[in-house]
Parts: C-alpha cells; sequence; structure tokens
C-alpha cells in the first residue's frame, strides 16, 4: 500500500486546512483509515479515524474542530477537515491506513510520509 498525503501548510489561528490521503496498490482491501500527529517533542497522537464500518473516532485534543471522511466511490481517499486551528495545533499530520493482503490473508499497518501544518500568524 502506498499512501500520498497532500494538504499541509500554514494556516493563521482560527483558519481551516484540508488534508488529503491517497491510497494506492493492487492487492489489499483496506481496513482503516485515519490521521495521527506529531509535535516536536511530543508523542504521536490519535487526530481521526475511520473504521471499516464508518465508524469515527476523534483525539480528545480535536473533538469538535474536525471532521474525517472518506470519497464515497472509490473509498480509497481520506480527508481530514480542520477547523478553529490552534498554534497547538502545530504538527506533521501522519495518514495511517490498515488493510488485508488479499493474497496473503494478512492485516498490515502502513503510514505515509506526513504533511507539515503549521499554525502561526
Amino acid at each position: 500500500v502506498q499512501l500520498v498525503e497532500s494538504g499541509g501548510g500554514l494556516v493563521e489561528p482560527g483558519g481551516s486546512l484540508r488534508l488529503s490521503c491517497l491510497a494506492s496498490g493492487s492487492t489489499f482491501r483496506l481496513n482503516t483509515m485515519g490521521w495521527y500527529r506529531q509535535a516536536p517533542g511530543k508523542q504521536r497522537e490519535l487526530v481521526a479515524e475511520l473504521d471499516s464500518g464508518g465508524g469515527t473516532n476523534y483525539g480528545d485534543a480535536v473533538k469538535g474542530r474536525v471532521t474525517i471522511s472518506r470519497n464515497n466511490y472509490a473509498k480509497n481517499t481520506v480527508f481530514l477537515q480542520l477547523y478553529g486551528l490552534k498554534p497547538e495545533d502545530t504538527a506533521v499530520y501522519y495518514c495511517k491506513v490498515t488493510a488485508w493482503g488479499t493474497e496473503t490473508g494478512t492485516l498490515g499497518s502502513y503510514w505515509g510520509q506526513g504533511t507539515q501544518v503549521t499554525v502561526s500568524l
């Protein structure tokens, strides 16, 4: 599974940003799709995740300020809409998916390369 993230950048406090993550490959079936973030000197933490049934799980630090969704047709792209951004949201945001190998029958975890989000005046 290859993951390509986009949409990061510099935004002012109170602003919004939309991140995208495209999953590609030929021999897998997606299970969960989500976003994590890591700020300098801090542990990586959950931002939001979609399970295979469409249920959502949001990190406490961002609840009420983010929405996670998938594209309706191919369901291979996950979006993260961030609202009301604060300086403490500054971090590298990583896409993470879990997927079943259609040939191996095993569940693997895959991470994107990360996209920087900076919230500052």
